[in-house]
């Protein structure tokens, strides 16, 4: 991979350079170059809230792709906006000027229903409504009710701890996660893992020792974690 440019003054990475090495690692129909589709998927519903010009966007397919835009874009010095569906009123998806938008929408499968203990494995590109649905076909019921359920997917709940109507009662996104699957990591040297790793935080069970809440944070706006890949 190339060595990081950056743009002197503004300090964003070099575009050009930048859509070069994701094209050298991704499928090409991953990456979104076009001015006016870019602009689409650089900002959510809040229209108050300021979006700059991304670089590049990203639909990656894959926990793999997400591993490989994490990378480049440390190489780059580029940041990474991740993304859901668009929905949310917070600008928390609005892009920064020089960044990657990685958007998760495509990696919407809904990995395991187990009925027995109470949980499922879901991508985080999975709607709201559809997650509803398909745990409804096995006697259960996911309470997190946002005004966007029909559109919002899970990973952008997770972002934002998206409550409801049903969240006096039952709870928030954060009381509904048990754990995450996330692209994170620093330089290798210096961190114990390199950017790009995948690893896995919290657990299968309800009952949990108390020091292990990272995945509820991660939960929590004030707290953002990398998005969850599963």
């Amino acid at each position: 991979m190339e060595s990081a440019q950056r743009v002197s003054g503004a300090g964003e990475a070099d575009a050009g350079r930048l859509l070069e090495a994701l094209g050298r690692t991704l499928p090409g129909d991953r990456i979104v170059a076009d001015p006016d589709v870019l602009a689409a998927l650089s900002h959510d519903e809040a229209e108050w809230a300021p979006a700059g010009r991304a670089a590049a966007g990203v639909r990656a397919h894959s926990e793999s792709e997400v591993q490989q835009v994490v990378r480049i874009c440390a190489e780059f010095g580029a940041a990474l906006v991740p993304r859901g569906a668009g929905t949310g009123l917070s600008g928390g998806a609005n892009a920064v000027d020089g960044c990657v938008v990685l958007d998760l929408a495509r990696m919407d499968r809904v990995i395991e229903i187990d009925r027995d203990n109470l949980l499922c494995v879901v991508q985080p590109g999975v709607v709201n409504n559809d997650l509803k649905a398909a745990v409804a076909e096995y006697g259960l019921w996911y309470p997190p009710d946002p005004a966007s359920a029909p559109w919002s997917t899970i990973g952008g709940n997770v972002a934002t701890n998206a409550g409801g109507l049903c969240c006096l009662k039952y709870g928030v996104t954060r009381d509904y996660v048990l754990g995450l699957r996330a692209v994170v990591g620093g330089p290798g040297a210096e961190s114990a893992v390199a950017y790009g790793d995948a690893v896995r935080f919290g657990r299968r069970t309800t009952k949990v020792w108390p020091a292990s809440t990272w995945s509820g944070c991660s939960s929590d706006p004030r707290a953002r974690s990398a998005w969850s890949p599963r």
